[in-house]
Parts: structure tokens; sequence; C-alpha cells
């Protein structure tokens, strides 16, 4: 049996960024032309307060095994 070390992959985050840019964008647009900017301003919020607690939850996470 052959012992085959993994080959690096390619980084594909900017990609993604890219495309998670572009899918709320056309969301935004969407949410806009169907019931105007407030729900886009409220989506916009929502958004932004989970990603701060998510990053949150992420910091806790990695402080509970930096102390072991």
């Amino acid at each position: 049996m052959e012992n085959r070390h993994p080959q690096p992959v390619e980084d594909y985050t900017s990609a993604n960024m890219v495309l998670i840019f572009v899918n709320l964008l056309w969301v935004f647009v969407l949410l806009w032309s169907w019931w105007g900017l407030g729900p886009v301003l409220i989506v916009a919020v929502l958004l932004n307060h989970l990603i701060t607690r998510l990053e949150l939850a992420r910091r806790r996470h990695e402080q509970r095994f930096d102390r072991f």
C-alpha cells in the first residue's frame, strides 16, 4: 500500500466572499423592490448582530481551549 501525502488545495476564500456579496446584494435588491428600504435595513442590522454574536461565541470557545 502506498503512503501518499495529501497535496495542498487552492484557497477559495476570496471567491466565496464575492459570491456571498453577490447573493446578499440580489436579496437586498429584491427586498427593497418588494417592500422598500425598511426591511432591508432590518435584515442588515439582524445579520450584523448575528455575525457579532458568532464572533463572540468563537472567541469564547477558543479561550476555553487555550486555558488547557
